[in-house]
């Protein structure tokens, strides 16, 4: 076998790449995670500004695998903010001494196989290399930041800031700040900054559907009833759809009388959550036109309702089909009572051009601004694969092989470029995260092993995993027809790639639900690894 510095390289310290590290570890297997970042935490390292939170509820953002962890490890709110986040992947890093396989402040610049050798090279920042039989990419959903193509942005004189990159400390104090973009990043900050600056004005071209996230503290008796139930929760959360502990709809909008409906409308809204409010009350939501119009005009009812000003709540009422990313909030709405607070409504007066001193829309009016806010999120799914040379067989890149857009088979593997995985890659499941990452490197490290396994028994062979070509051709084509009716298709968001200028919409994700997705993988075990290549 050819000689490699370690058995796998790992690109990522975010949920991925650390429970990736532990996983190959405990197989006996040398492991190198490189992460950019100066420590832990991947996402949720970079994305620490006002505001940020998990969307999911606090007991299933974390790992499922550790039981004695789940009952010891406090948290205090049913939703996570972002430094609780961080903290505890720091915790798990160090409860299983994970650090001693990372280096930090160093970014994968390259990799390509070498076909002689049957290993990875990569390229580090430091300008070393390093090889391997493995490459596994835990680098995130949404971490290629999107800065939107607007004339004059390098001409502003004041300060300007990406979501996706925070400074470590910022005072915002008697300043004006202008915000572009208003998704689940946008409503979160605009929420946070809201009370302490002079001046926000929130630039929207698409207003939202937002639901409360019902975030309350956790007392002790909910806390021993958790530790209590730990296996069920988990079991019911792997087994269902999405993944967020509550059980999915199965009752059509329409079998219910218009009374009712707004009876199950308005107990979801005050349990909270935006997944739970669109798939736990109707199961026909997210397809049906007619039931995705009766939770549209609910919420908007609502909407009218909290904002007090009828031109700001107009500005915030969505004009698309409520078929975004769920979104929820603490107080969001509200916000936009305050007089400092405005909204602009950038698809009828479109940004023309930022100036030196703010922002100048169509009809000629200017806002004058010290700070920029960007949260326009990212280019999403493959946008980090395609923004750095990863050459595979015949030296074809991964950009040159996704140009007509983003393939993989099962969301962690493409052909032609072997013993490469990607967990959260394109057409994986549309899903609560923490417990999808799991199902995927429990797959990925069972791969490794059997090929492991497989190349112990001839000391003369490489161990090789590679996608077939036509098992992902047929499932890009389960994913396309599983999103073929959803709404979400029909919805211009990055659920689709559509939110960057330029880029092809195309499937990016698995609408399948969680419970068949590991069905799937399962099935694909028991079947010797079908749909795979080993040599």
């Amino acid at each position: 076998m050819a000689n490699i510095d370690v058995d796998a390289i790992v690109v990522g310290a975010g949920f991925g790449g650390i429970y990736t590290c532990k996983k190959l570890v405990d197989q006996g297997l040398s492991v190198k995670v490189i992460e950019a970042a100066p420590d832990v935490g991947g996402t949720w390292y970079w994305n620490r500004y006002p505001g940020a939170m998990s969307d999911t509820p606090s007991k299933l953002y974390r790992y499922s695998w550790d039981l004695e962890d789940l009952r010891q490890y406090r948290w205090s709110r049913d939703y996570l903010k972002q430094p609780e986040v961080l903290a505890y992947l720091q915790h798990v890093v160090t409860r299983h001494d994970l650090r001693q396989h990372m280096q930090f402040s160093t970014e994968m610049k390259a990799a390509s196989w070498d076909e002689t050798r049957s290993l990875w090279t990569v390229l580090l920042s430091s300008g070393k290399k390093l090889t391997s039989h493995y490459l596994v990419t835990a680098i995130g959903l949404l971490s290629k930041q999107n800065y939107p193509d607007i004339p004059g942005l390098k001409s502003f004189n004041g300060e300007i800031y990406h979501t996706g990159s925070w400074p470590a400390t910022h005072d915002f104090k008697n300043k004006k700040i202008g915000v572009i973009g208003n998704g689940s990043t946008g409503v979160q900050i605009i929420t946070a900054l809201a009370d302490e600056v002079e001046q926000l004005v929130s630039f929207q071209r698409h207003p939202q559907y937002v639901v409360p996230a019902g975030d309350k503290e956790v007392s002790p008796e909910v806390r021993r009833d958790i530790d209590n139930r730990w296996e069920q929760i988990w079991t019911q959360a792997k087994n269902s759809m999405l993944g967020f502990g509550f059980e999915e709809s199965t009752v059509p909008t329409f079998s219910v009388n218009p009374e009712e409906r707004e009876r199950i409308f308005e107990k979801a809204w005050k349990e909270g959550n935006g997944f739970n409010f669109m798939f736990g009350t109707f199961c026909d939501i997210s397809y049906n036109e007619a039931a995705n119009e009766e939770a549209q005009n609910f919420i908007k009812s609502k909407i009218r309702e909290k904002v007090k000003d009828p031109i700001k709540a107009e500005r915030l009422i969505p004009k698309d089909w409520f078929a975004r990313r769920p979104l929820c909030d603490i107080g969001y709405y509200e916000k936009f009572n305050k007089p400092n607070v405005d909204i602009i409504d950038i698809k009828a007066n479109p940004i023309a051009e930022i100036t030196p001193n703010g922002i100048r829309t169509q009809d000629g009016s200017e806002w004058k601004l010290d700070v920029l806010v960007f949260a326009t999120g990212f280019d999403a799914v493959d946008g980090n694969y395609k923004r750095m040379p990863i050459l595979g067989t015949s030296r074809r890149s991964l950009a040159d092989s996704w140009r007509e857009g983003p393939e993989s088979y099962l969301g962690v593997s493409v052909p032609n470029f072997p013993n490469l995985f990607m967990i959260l890659g394109p057409n994986g499941p549309f899903t609560n995260l923490p417990p999808t990452i799991e199902i995927q490197v429990e797959f990925i490290s069972h791969l490794i092993f059997e090929a492991n396994k497989s190349a112990s028994v001839n000391p003369e062979r490489q161990p090789l995993v590679e996608a077939e070509p036509n098992a992902t051709k047929e499932w890009s084509t389960t994913c396309d027809e599983l999103s073929a009716n959803s709404l979400f298709r029909k919805t211009d968001s990055w659920i689709f790639g559509a939110n960057v200028a330029g880029k092809k919409p195309s499937v990016l994700f698995y609408f399948g639900g969680l419970a068949n997705y590991k069905k799937v993988l399962e099935d694909v075990i028991q079947n010797g690894t079908k749909g795979f290549n080993t040599f």
